[in-house]
């Protein structure tokens, strides 16, 4: 049932008495409304974290950690396999160079005993065990051993002049002009250049 001014006066309330009586029912219903408004936003806000829950658990977070989980374990052992092979081929370079392999051979074999570089175990950075290594190198890699010989200096053919060097004043005292030129050409530190 409405409440209205006119009900009032049928009950026998002076002007002033329904005066009170309307702005006393105003300050009611008028912070039932903003109590009602504040309601209304909370269970907006509710259902829209809800939704949000909603979405979220649909994503499926599990299966998203465990792919990355696994994708980072992947990644550290990657690194831990670039870093032991680094490890084990300068190990293998140094033993190949040991044995005197080197240079473009070195290169070689390098390439070719792949294999058995990445099957090596070190211990505190030496090759535990070389026997695949040195069998490589009894067979295959046979040919690839450098032998170093030792051969004393090659000299060249002496001066015309007999092997003495000669003075600026004997260069000087040359008549003819070509001879006194290659002479000065032939000695030319006596003459600064």
């Amino acid at each position: 049932m409405a409440f209205k001014r006119a009900s009032l006066k049928a009950i026998g309330l002076s002007d002033e008495q329904i005066e009170s009586v309307m702005d006393l029912h105003t300050e009611v219903t008028d912070g039932l409304k903003n109590k009602i408004a504040e309601l209304q936003g909370r269970a907006d806000k509710y259902d829209e974290a809800q939704s949000k829950l909603d979405a979220l658990e649909k994503d499926d977070f599990k299966a998203k950690y465990e792919k990355e989980h696994a994708d980072f374990e992947k990644f550290k052992k990657d690194i831990t396999a670039k870093e032991s092979l680094a490890a084990n081929e300068k190990a293998g370079r140094a033993y190949f160079e040991e044995k005197g392999i080197t240079g473009a051979n070195l290169d070689i074999a390098m390439r070719g005993a792949k294999e058995e570089i990445g099957a090596l175990v070190l211990e505190d950075g030496k090759i535990k065990d070389t026997k695949s290594l040195d069998a490589l190198l009894e067979g295959t890699f046979k040919g690839l051993r450098s032998t170093t010989t030792q051969q004393g200096t090659q000299t060249v053919t002496p001066p015309a002049n007999g092997g003495t060097k000669l003075t600026k004043d004997q260069i000087f005292a040359i008549k003819d002009a070509g001879e006194r030129q290659k002479a000065i050409a032939e000695n030319h530190e006596l003459f600064g250049f």
